[in-house]
């Protein structure tokens, strides 16, 4: 979709037809454009189907907001999630923001959070569609008062006069700079250790700060130029490349890891780990050292990837009274049960070296038919695995595939809240 195809969909024909395809079947495409091209232009419903597709998948981010919103392919992709984005604005409006810069504002997810905290916003992007769409979603849903689009390369845009500025770097091979926004997903490998662990190389993303665009130590020096500053960056970012002066900050949303911020203006050399929905905070000024490793105990913890990525996994074993399974598996362990809203706990029923066949029997002899399998620090596939098992039976259980004291295991629980499997437990 091109610009002009776009101003096609701002007309009354456009947002007419627009609106009779909110329910439409995308995989009965082909007989629409057919039916629809006999009435309207063919430009028109192209960019028409395209836009009803893109607003389809918005919901998942945006809710009901995103059928009178706009997007580009990239844009509703890599746009901040409605949750993270409120949140965000909540932080910039407690530290007393009234005017701020949303450099690299992409189709606008941050800037409508902003505005609707009541927080005045210059949304920049370099590229005229996308600042087209985002002007569109702020005149939609009644924020054009609040949010001025300006179309221009964020590094000669001039801050003074703003109290803030919120700065989303391009962060994939092939986009120019404040073009591009991403939600960086927690990695898959399952193999994240108690420091942070291996960074993901697929997708084209880039994960050297300075190849970010514009580069990080731009943005830092513009976060640096106003009293209050939020730098996204990907997960995956070193420890070490965050600023003395930053505040590092890893939020994820039920679970998933979806970014990193630098903070500026309030608690320098602070971390933290933010859950959402809940908005709970795992925060420190003094991280602890990591804690010692220890004997499976009764009760398994499995932080969450915000605090992984945060180095918070010693926080997380103060709170409960535990220890590591291994110095280097983010899994902590405890003989009492003490909930913690950072990790998920598991009641653990059997420790066992690894070994298919004395996995499949215990499994068989339990009656298990469901396994939810989890890894860290292991090569095994869970999907592999489940196939070789061949479940069948009434009961389920979860299987970690992981090292204790550096060895291969496997440990078998449930988490704390499901009911006892049948069979007794068993300790090898």
């Amino acid at each position: 979709m091109d610009l002009d195809a776009f101003s096609l969909l701002l007309t009354p024909a456009g947002q007419a037809l627009l609106g009779s395809l909110r329910d439409y079947d995308p995989a009965r495409e082909l007989a629409e454009a057919t039916r629809l091209r006999r009435e309207h232009p063919a430009e028109l419903v192209s960019a028409a189907l395209g836009q009803a597709r893109l607003r389809q998948r918005g919901e998942a981010k945006f809710g009901a907001d995103a059928y009178r919103m706009y997007f580009t392919p990239d844009g509703v992709e890599q746009a901040t999630r409605t949750e993270v984005a409120e949140y965000r604005a909540a932080r910039f409006k407690a530290l007393g923001v009234r005017r701020l810069a949303d450099l690299c504002c992409g189709i606008g997810g941050d800037a409508i959070a902003l505005a609707r905290a009541g927080v005045e916003v210059l949304a920049v992007d370099r590229d005229p569609l996308t600042c087209a769409v985002t002007r569109a979603n702020a005149e939609s849903l009644g924020l054009a008062d609040l949010i001025e689009v300006r179309c221009a390369d964020v590094t000669e845009v001039a801050t003074d006069g703003y109290d803030a500025v919120f700065v989303d770097p391009a962060r994939r091979g092939g986009r120019t700079g404040g073009a591009s926004r991403r939600e960086y997903p927690r990695t898959e490998s399952g193999g994240e250790s108690v420091r942070g662990g291996g960074r993901a190389t697929t997708g084209g993303r880039i994960f050297d700060p300075e190849a970010y665009s514009p580069t990080l130590s731009w943005a830092i020096g513009a976060a640096r130029a106003v009293p209050v500053a939020a730098l996204k960056v990907a997960p995956g970012i070193p420890h070490e490349v965050v600023p003395d002066d930053a505040a590092a900050e890893w939020i994820s949303y039920r679970g998933d890891v979806k970014e990193a911020v630098l903070w500026f203006g309030k608690d320098p050399g602070s971390v933290s780990a933010t859950l959402l929905p809940a908005a709970t905070t795992l925060w420190t000024g003094d991280p602890l050292p990591d804690p010692p490793a220890g004997p499976v105990g009764r009760y398994l913890y499995e932080p969450d990837g915000a605090v992984i990525r945060a180095h918070l996994v010693a926080e997380v074993a103060e709170q409960v009274g535990g220890r590591l399974i291994d110095e280097t598996i983010a899994y902590v362990t405890a003989d009492e049960p003490r909930p913690t809203p950072f990790a998920t706990a598991y009641e653990i029923t059997d420790v066992l070296p690894f070994g298919l066949k004395k996995l499949k029997a215990l499994l068989r002899q339990r009656g298990v038919g469901v396994a939810v399998i989890k890894k860290r620090g292991s090569a095994i596939e869970p999907e592999e695995l489940r196939r070789k098992l061949k479940l069948e039976g009434p009961h389920s259980v979860t299987v970690f595939l992981t090292r204790v004291a550096g060895a291969p295991s496997m440990l078998l629980g449930r988490p704390m809240e499901a009911p006892p499997v049948a069979a007794p437990p068993a300790q090898t």
